[in-house]
């Protein structure tokens, strides 16, 4: 990490909102967990008064059967951030050129940034036809947050084979795939994958991800990794919940059903962006966002302001949530 860097580069926004008094539709978290992960965390807690195994094979192989790759493959990593911060660190020398889509998650360029690196921005729909020649790292977020765009897989196998052939390294973020069931490119050769478990399971405070990945690159990963990573109670219930293929089932088929809902509801006053993920994003047009956010606000809502993101100048992004929630939201919408 690059130390001039690290005292010029500042923080990101984010969602989440932390007020117990709002519905937070700002966090793309699902609002349910799998039942039975409470009392697996509980059960770990004895555990965790010793180290966690090192390596967590367990959690590895649970990892490995959730994405379909070799468990030697899979770098247990503190969440998915975590992940894209390892990959990057590894990747990137001060002065390297780095792929980075916009609009899209703000970390991807601030962690280039902090490794001395210089993010080339391509608008995400066009970054499957950029040329990754001369780019040390492209970086690809499927679905793409905030607009919740999926590639298409042959088109998405494709960039990697070019990046291949550039020598270029392909980060793919897929924090959101496992809402969908597109296939992972997890133990493509050439190509980091990164996963977090806080989306899907409904567990952010719990920090517990991983990354996938081949050949020397996997033995850096392998290598750089701090022993006991993920403390005990997050390999526990990581590993549960990744077994749970029913939730996710359950989980795929409301959110497709409520955003299908939500999206023509909202269309009938916002243009609406097509999403494969748990959110939609939206302009707003005319309005003003801070407005939108605030009349919100008083009604009890946190609203995921938009115009955060890089090139985006008046929208707003939602997540969806439970049927009842988003009948809420709808409500306060309607009088915006």
């Amino acid at each position: 990490m690059n130390p001039d860097a690290v005292r010029q580069v500042g923080r990101e926004p984010h969602g989440s909102s932390d007020d117990p008094t709002l519905l937070d539709f700002s966090a793309n978290t699902n609002p349910r967990v799998p039942d039975g992960v409470e009392a697996v965390y509980r059960d770990a807690f004895e555990a965790s008064r010793s180290y966690p195994p090192e390596p967590p094979a367990e959690y590895r192989e649970a990892a490995a059967t959730y994405v379909d790759c070799d468990p030697e493959q899979v770098v247990p990593t503190p969440g998915g951030l975590a992940a894209i911060r390892r990959t990057v660190d590894l990747a990137v020398d001060d002065g390297d050129s780095v792929l980075v889509p916009h609009p899209s998650f703000g970390e991807y360029a601030r962690e280039v940034r902090l490794h001395g690196g210089d993010p080339s921005f391509v608008p995400h729909h066009e970054i499957l036809d950029a040329d990754p020649t001369d780019h040390a790292l492209a970086i690809v977020c499927n679905p793409n947050n905030p607009t919740g765009t999926a590639y298409d897989a042959g088109a998405l196998a494709a960039f990697a084979d070019r990046c291949r052939g550039a020598g270029t390294r392909l980060l793919v973020d897929e924090a959101f795939l496992g809402f969908t069931d597109r296939p992972s490119l997890a133990g493509t050769d050439g190509v980091v994958v990164a996963r977090s478990l806080t989306k899907l399971f409904g567990l952010p405070g719990l920090r517990a991800g991983f990354a996938v990945a081949t050949g020397e690159f996997r033995e850096a990963l392998l290598g750089a990794r701090r022993p006991w990573n993920v403390g005990g109670t997050a390999l526990a219930s990581g590993g549960f919940c990744m077994d749970q293929g029913d939730f996710v089932a359950r989980t795929r088929e409301r959110v497709r059903t409520e955003r299908a809902r939500m999206r023509e509801a909202l269309a009938e006053r916002f243009d609406v962006v097509p999403s494969d993920a748990p959110f939609l994003l939206f302009d707003v047009g005319d309005r003003d966002v801070d407005a939108v956010l605030a009349r919100a606000r008083e009604r009890g809502l946190a609203l995921r302001d938009a115009t955060t993101f890089r090139g985006l100048d008046s929208h707003v992004r939602v997540a969806v949530r439970l049927p009842e929630e988003n009948d809420r939201l709808l409500e306060v919408l309607r009088d915006v």
